[in-house]
Formats: C-alpha cells, sequence, structure tokens
C-alpha cells in the first residue's frame, strides 16, 4: 500500500485534541508544505480544534518560513510547548503566534530544547518523565516561571521540584505526541527516509519513535521519491516502519533563503577564502577578545549574536581549522554559518542528532561556550528569553539553559549600553554619546541563566563588552580588562550606576584587537 498522500489528506488525519510534535529548526527541516495544509484545514473545516503543540526548536521564521504562524489561529491550539519561536527584528511585524501568547489566547511555556527531546525519550520509553537539574534557579525553575510564557501557562503547571537521591531535580511529568511531522531529503516507496540535501538531521528520528510507540501517526514531508530498495541502508535515519504518510513538496528549502548549498549538507568542501569576513568595527572587538580564550584542539559550542563571529576570527588569523565547533543543530566542526543560515555549518565533518548532541552539552563535555547576552544583573544572571516591550525579538531560551547548565567556561558577549555612541580607532574606543540604557541592570526581567548556581558549581564566567571584561566573583560583577581609550570610573562604573567595580588589579586589553588587520591569534 502506497504511503503517499498529498498534504490535505495527511492533516486530515490529525484529530481534535491530538498532541502534534514538529521536527523544524526555523526554516531549517521546517515541514511548512503540512504546517500550511494544517492551517488550511482548520480555516475551512474548523477541525481539528484544540491541538497540544510540541516543538523542541522553532518552525519557520518571520522572513519567508511561516511554519508555526500557518497554524496560530484560535480554536486550532490550544497549548504550544516550544525550546523557540520565530523572532526578528523591530521592523517586522509581530508573528502570530506571538500576538496569541502575549494576548494570552493559547498557553504557551518555553521549555529548554534539550530538555524538549529528553521528554520525546523518555515518553517513548515509558519511563516516569524527565528528572534533570538542567534549569535550577533559572525561569524554568518552578520556583520562578515553571516555563510559563503567559497567565494560561501558569495556570497549568508542567514542571515540579523533585527530591531524590538526596539532591533537588526538576521533574517534568511525560507528553505523549499523537502525530509526528518531520521532514527529510527522499523517501522510498517504503517511507524510509535519508537527509542528503539537509543542513542537519534534527530530532525527527527520536519524535517519530516517540509518536509511534503512543499508537500515533507520523507524517513524513520530502522533496522526492524513490523506488524501495534504492536508498543506502546506512543513509536511511528514520526507517519506513515508523512512518505512515509521505508528503511531496519539490519546492522545500535548505534555509529561509537557500534552495540548496551542497556545502552545508557536506555534499562538498568550500574553499575556506570563501567565506566572508567579520565586518571590522565594535562587534568585531568584542568577538575578538572572545577568541582569544580558545586554545588550539579545542571544542567550543556556538550561540547566536556576536559570538556567532567567534569562527570567522580564526578564519581571519589563519587556522579556520584549530576549534571544532559543535552547534546544538547537529553540525560538529567545520565554519558555522551567520544570518539565515544560522543553525548550519560548511565544511562539517559530523552531523549528529540534535537530542545526542543535548546529551553532550547537558553533560558538559565541550571546553567552553560562547553566547551573547541582552541584559545581566548584579548577580550575574543573564536574560536572553525575554523582552516584556517587544517579545518577538528574542526567540526564547533554545538551547542555552541546557548548554550553560553545566559547562565548565561560558563566554558572554554583549554591549554595556543601548545606543550609545561609540567611536572606535587604533589606539581606542571612545563613548562619544552615553546610551540610552546600561545592560548592566539591578534585576534582569528574565533569569535564563543563574549566577547563584555558577559560583555554586565553580563554573568559569566572563562577560565581554566594548568597555571590558567583566569576570563573575564571589563578590559580583569585576571589570578585569578595560578597553583601550575608555575610562574605568566613568565609562564603566558610573554607567552601570555602580554595578560593575573595577577590579585592583585591572589590566588594560591590547591594541590587536582594534587594528583591521589579524591580530595574531595562534593555537
Amino acid at each position: 500500500m502506497s504511503k503517499l498522500a498529498t498534504a490535505a489528506e495527511a492533516v486530515a488525519r490529525i484529530k481534535d485534541g491530538a498532541t502534534v510534535t514538529v521536527s523544524s529548526s526555523s526554516a531549517l527541516g521546517c515541514p511548512d508544505f503540512v504546517l500550511k495544509a494544517l492551517g488550511e484545514r482548520f480555516g475551512l473545516e474548523g477541525h481539528p480544534r484544540g491541538l497540544t503543540m510540541l516543538h523542541p526548536i522553532a518552525a519557520g521564521d518571520m522572513y519567508g518560513v511561516k511554519g508555526i504562524d500557518w497554524i496560530a489561529q484560535d480554536g486550532l491550539i490550544a497549548r504550544v510547548l516550544a525550546g523557540s519561536y520565530p523572532s526578528g527584528g523591530s521592523n517586522l511585524p509581530m508573528p502570530e503566534i506571538w500576538k496569541m501568547i502575549t494576548e494570552d489566547r493559547v498557553a504557551a511555556w518555553n521549555i529548554p530544547s534539550g530538555i524538549m527531546f529528553d521528554m520525546h525519550r523518555e515518553a517513548a520509553a515509558r519511563r516516569p518523565g524527565v528528572l534533570t537539574k538542567v534549569g535550577l534557579d533559572t525561569f524554568v525553575d518552578p520556583i520562578r516561571e515553571g516555563c510559563a510564557m503567559n497567565a494560561r501557562a501558569a495556570s497549568q503547571p508542567i514542571v515540579r521540584r523533585a527530591e531524590f537521591g538526596g539532591e533537588t531535580w526538576l521533574h517534568f511529568p511525560n507528553i505523549f505526541p499523537d502525530v509526528c511531522v518531520l521532514r527529510a531529503t527522499t523517501s522510498d516507496t517504503n517511507g524510509n527516509l535519508t537527509y542528503e540535501y539537509e543542513g542537519a538531521y534534527l530530532g525527527g528520528l527520536e519524535q517519530a519513535i516517540a509518536t509511534r510507540n503512543n499508537g500515533g501517526l507520523v507524517i513524513a514531508q520530502v522533496s522526492r521519491m524513490t523506488t524501495a530498495g534504492s536508498l543506502r541502508p546506512h543513509d536511511v535515519r528514520v526507517p519506513g516502519h515508523l512512518v505512515d504518510l509521505v508528503v511531496l513538496d519539490p519546492h522545500q528549502r535548505q534555509t529561509t533563503e537557500t534552495d540548496y548549498d551542497p556545502a552545508i549538507s557536506g555534499q562538498i568542501l568550500r574553499p575556506w577564502e570563501s567565506f566572508a569576513r567579520a565586518e571590522h568595527g565594535i562587534e568585531k572587538v568584542i568577538a575578538r577578545r572572545a577568541a582569544m580564550e580558545l586554545k588550539g584542539g579545542q571544542t567550543a559550542n556556538l550561540g547566536f549574536g556576536i559570538s556567532a563571529m567567534v569562527p570567522r576570527i580564526l578564519l581571519e588569523e589563519g587556522h579556520p581549522q584549530a576549534v571544532t565547533w559543535a552547534i546544538e543543530q547537529g553540525a560538529v566542526g567545520g565554519m558555522p554559518l551567520t544570518g539565515f543560515a544560522f543553525g548550519c555549518a560548511s565544511n562539517a565533518f559530523g552531523y549528529v542528532p540534535s537530542p545526542q548532541q543535548f546529551i553532550y552539552f547537558q553533560g558538559g563535555g565541550f571546553d567552553m561556550s560562547f553566547l551573547s547576552f541582552l541584559e545581566v544583573d548584579t548577580e550575574g544572571n543573564v536574560n536572553v528569553s525575554k523582552l516584556g516591550k517587544k517579545p518577538y525579538l528574542t526567540a526564547g531560551c533554545g538551547g542555552f539553559v541546557d548548554i550553560t547548565a553545566h559547562a565548565k567556561k561560558i563566554v558572554f558577549s554583549g554591549w554595556f549600553e543601548a545606543g550609545a555612541g561609540v567611536d572606535l580607532t587604533e589606539s581606542g574606543i571612545s563613548i562619544a554619546k552615553p546610551g540610552k540604557f546600561t545592560k548592566m541592570v539591578e534585576k534582569v526581567e528574565h533569569v535564563t541563566f543563574s549566577g547563584a548556581r555558577a559560583r555554586e558549581q565553580g563554573q568559569e564566567v566572563l562577560y565581554i563588552t566594548e568597555r571590558c571584561v567583566i569576570r563573575l566573583t564571589a563578590t559580583g560583577l569585576a571589570a578585569t580588562e578595560i578597553m583601550p581609550g575608555i575610562d574605568p570610573a566613568r565609562d564603566i562604573t558610573a554607567a552601570s550606576k555602580g554595578r560593575v567595580r573595577i577590579a585592583e588589579n585591572a589590566k588594560r586589553m591590547p591594541l590587536s584587537l582594534l587594528g583591521t588587520g589579524p591580530m595574531g591569534w595562534q593555537p
């Protein structure tokens, strides 16, 4: 019996009240064609109603792949549990899903991506839910928000503190998916799936197993089909016995603006000189100082924002392969990409499924992580997951909480002030105009990273800005390195309203950070 179906036929099988898990990472691997058909069915029929949606990583973006916004309709979805949500610039209109969340029209939670993959694994094996230390003393913890993004979610707790073995843990009870929607490149007529044109495997296999073990429906969107027996067995990432229906979309893209780049899927290697260097400016200076924390042979994790520039710094220094980069979507090695292709890497030497990558991250096996910050408070807490005035400017926590939970060393990068006039020359950085407000606040709006827990665990934590390097100490935030041209008393202490003190042994950063040529980094 053929598994091929139209998108309309596939979504017609989704029942009222179903729990639907979707494999995606923004536009990467997004089964957008099927999600569109689901939204269209509801518009025509008023069904299915009251769905619970599970999104370990965001489905869709704000730049051309609607993803979850196809189904952001009153009555269609009742609950959304997601590691991240579509995000974008303030010049863009708010996505429909964010309108529903902020207007309390749908119960919404932001759960760390790794925990969401753990939830699928535990539900599949029928174990008693996820028991984890990831998220303790952050917004994930029920002593704070318990992952809830609005009042409707807060009234339906999904996580509790539990004592086990004399220790405190977070317990997430099982949620069993009824439907899985995933995306691959090729399906044979038996439903075996390969990912040869994809930039990552993501978590489709685990999500399909969790759904199948619950007696549910697995829908796979692919760009092409072939006859049974023609796929190399080692290339099959999701075997056909887990797949019920296959939907063809010959126009699916690798990423928002990429139809197909063979370097993203590991089918060719790009010359290193073909990658763009980081544009000279303040953010490059910050990324250069972050790169100075690296040594050759290390493995480092990388996040969005200024931190994503660090691999380009090593490229400019002539050592693009000195460090192994590991990103949450699964690529290992190579050159992590930026912009619309963030989450992909060219010239990767391996692709790990996201759930396994998060096991590596949660256990702290890597040497350090480079991440960004929106604001930092006097306790060293970091917020990257909530902006009350314009919530869609942040995607939520994503894998940030999983990555920082047990990382040995964390290097945060960001601006000291918002909207300051900053001049850059080869002799120094000067503040021509004070900013609108400092990013060094008394109390962050959302605790995505806990400074108290970091101190308790002995983690090394740095915050690198255009003015100084700040370290988390037992007594708060201390500026231990000052950028050339910066007045410590005026531009750091006073600008932060006394929240950042100057360390007694503070030193000046090297001028080599400021020049237009390579700074001389060596592995």
